[in-house]
């Protein structure tokens, strides 16, 4: 694909060159766009600030999945952005207060990037880290000392929890979002610990805090949910983002929920079967972590939960996610929640039975991907209990 401007390792490499040159000092005045969390040697961890080698009016473009996704940028423009970011970074330990973790609190609350000379112990040494779960991050080094030079814009909002020492994460995540702060923004105030109880508050790798928000705000809206209707059809939705396609099947039933995700080859053969892997949750939700699906089964789970909110309806959902080739590098866990929602976004299709569904889910699956669907559907457990359990409505 070089040459088509959709090689992601062209783009890693054009911004090695273009920054390579900013990056030979130890001294930075930039605008930082996010705190950074990592999780090796928990409890003592790296905690870094990231920013661009130099200010521009678009910085706030370096971290903005949602704007990302809206625009359709392609992996290398994203690769571009977040291989320019430095990770300038320190290590603490998650419940120690030091000077430099107020400075990351201040630039996560922050509702734009905020003005910060950044001192090295070193030049960075540039590296694209690639992580299933978060965005890319580029060069790093150790920090010996950085310093906010103008007032973080923080909202009214988000200084009122961070104030409010005795409201749970979980309700400050919540009453945030409901205030139209995004699940983005949202987990990194969750990362730094400015969220919670008093006693309660530390640092969460941002890794973790990422499927943390995801799953706190799903599981609110699953609450709401419950107390609606069930939908009276059988829907079908379809869509894509960066190659990953999301196929979401709405059976007329109680909240229960199942997601499988697949790598189709080109050109498969429709006759064999594919590696998938799966987590559910019935009606009562699920005790332990989606070791299956990991982080993208929250995110997935969250976009079907808007848009049943959205319909004021519940229903048993299948989602099946196809990885395909054109997903050329990992980007992180935000890919998949924003191809859910564009899945999502797109006029479903209505049947009146849900063996019309199936037989269209069919018809699409070996179109696309030249791939059985019936390999999953009869590995699934939520169709299992859709087929066999005998509707309350039947006896009366």
């Amino acid at each position: 694909d070089c040459g088509k401007g959709k090689c992601p390792i062209c783009a890693r490499n054009n911004a090695i060159y273009r920054i390579k040159s900013t990056l030979n000092k130890e001294e930075f005045t930039s605008d930082a766009v996010a705190p950074f969390v990592g999780r090796f040697g928990y409890p003592n961890i790296n905690v870094g600030i990231l920013a661009p080698p130099e200010q521009s009016e678009d910085s706030w473009l370096f971290d903005a999945p949602k704007y990302w996704a809206s625009e359709n940028f392609e992996i290398p423009r994203i690769v571009d952005f977040r291989s320019s970011l430095l990770n300038s970074r320190y290590n603490v330990n998650i419940r120690k207060r030091i000077k430099l973790i107020e400075i990351s609190q201040d630039i996560a609350m922050s509702s734009k990037p905020v003005d910060v000379d950044i001192h090295l112990q070193e030049k960075p040494k540039f590296h694209l880290n690639l992580d299933s779960h978060m965005a890319p991050t580029g060069p790093n080094a150790k920090l010996k000392k950085a310093t906010i030079t103008e007032n973080p814009k923080i909202h009214t909002k988000v200084y009122k929890v961070f104030d409010d020492i005795d409201l749970k994460a979980n309700e400050a995540v919540n009453y945030l979002y409901e205030n139209n702060f995004d699940e983005n923004f949202l987990s990194k105030l969750l990362s730094v610990g400015t969220l919670g109880l008093k006693k309660g508050r530390k640092l969460v790798p941002t890794r973790w805090s990422i499927t943390a928000t995801d799953d706190i705000i799903g599981k609110n809206l699953i609450n709401e949910i419950k107390d609606y209707n069930e939908i009276n059809s059988y829907y079908s939705f379809f869509g894509s983002y960066l190659g990953n396609y999301y196929l979401i099947l709405m059976f007329s039933d109680v909240w229960s929920y199942e997601l499988f995700e697949t790598y189709v080859p080109q050109n498969w053969n429709f006759s064999k079967p594919l590696k998938y892997t799966t987590d559910y949750e019935s009606h009562y939700g699920r005790k332990e972590y989606a070791f299956g699906t990991v982080g993208g089964y929250y995110t997935v789970r969250l976009a079907i939960l808007e848009k049943l909110k959205e319909m004021k309806r519940q229903a048993s959902v299948l989602a099946l996610r196809f990885i395909t080739y054109e997903y050329s590098m990992p980007l992180g866990v935000w890919v998949t929640r924003e191809a859910t929602r564009k899945s999502m976004s797109i006029k479903p299709i209505e049947f009146s039975s849900k063996e019309l569904m199936l037989e269209y889910a069919r018809k699409l699956v070996k179109k696309r991907f030249r791939y059985n669907v019936d390999f999953l559907l009869n590995a699934s457990r939520l169709f299992r209990n859709v087929k066999q359990q005998t509707k309350l409505a039947k006896f009366v």
